[in-house]
């Protein structure tokens, strides 16, 4: 029988507030998503939530606004455990991910001494970091097998919102459904040793993804429990 890793619970954090991001730390995530696609923040937030999280075991994954080298590059060096890629939709793109992402062999990342994510060069060549790239399209689910197969990448991470989005406005006729992306997706993973990763909206969908396949499921994001713990509250007025 296959075993798969542990589940590891993480959690999309948008508001950008290192307080939020210490608290997620200290609450026992195993890894929280630091979103510059579609947060509210920018990247000059990014270092101060990661040193939240110093002294927590809490990876800070950092999902970057589109796959650039130099914006891949700086959040590594600033510190993140690893990066998000929105959108992947076929291998050259994953392939390229990792050469931005990694230092030499596998990468051609430039390397430096005294950044922080060498502790300013009082430790080491840092260890190769967590690389999630997202299937959100039918393109993407299409090319998940050549994906999972690309060295280098770690977790192929579905988006509901834009997959759902993407497969609702096909132009070129009928659809795969939902749900068989989602096993397309895992049936791409396993074999490559990869990860399959996504988000859900509620906790109690936890346990039925990951007994699925599932072992990156992210919980729901800061701000919308604070917008409906908010409007619980409201609600309440006689």
């Amino acid at each position: 029988m296959e075993t798969l890793p542990p589940l590891s619970l993480g959690t999309w954090l948008s508001i950008g507030s290192p307080v939020i991001a210490e608290l997620a730390g200290l609450a026992g995530f195993d890894w929280v998503l630091l979103d510059l696609e579609h947060g509210c923040a920018s990247e000059a937030s990014i270092p101060d939530q990661l040193r939240a999280l110093r002294g927590t075991p809490t990876k800070g994954i950092v999902r970057v606004s589109a796959p650039t080298p130099d914006q891949i590059a700086r959040v590594l060096d600033w510190g993140a455990d690893g990066i998000m890629v929105p959108r992947v939709e076929c291998a050259a793109a994953a392939d390229s991910i990792v050469r931005f992402a990694c230092h030499a062999p596998l990468g051609r990342r430039g390397f430096s001494r005294t950044v922080r994510a060498t502790d300013y060069g009082l430790k080491g060549h840092p260890e190769k970091p967590i690389i999630m790239v997202q299937i959100e399209s039918l393109a993407g689910v299409g090319s998940a097998e050549a994906i999972a197969r690309v060295e280098g990448v770690d977790v192929l991470f579905v988006g509901p919102a834009d997959l759902r989005h993407d497969l609702e406005h096909n132009p070129f006729g009928e659809s795969p459904g939902y749900e068989e992306c989602l096993d397309e997706v895992l049936a791409a993973a396993r074999p490559a040793g990869k990860e399959a990763g996504i988000l859900v909206r509620d906790a109690d969908d936890v346990a039925a993804y990951a007994d699925r396949g599932f072992t990156r499921i992210a919980v729901d994001s800061d701000l919308s429990i604070l917008r409906h713990a908010y409007q619980t509250l409201v609600s309440q007025k006689p």
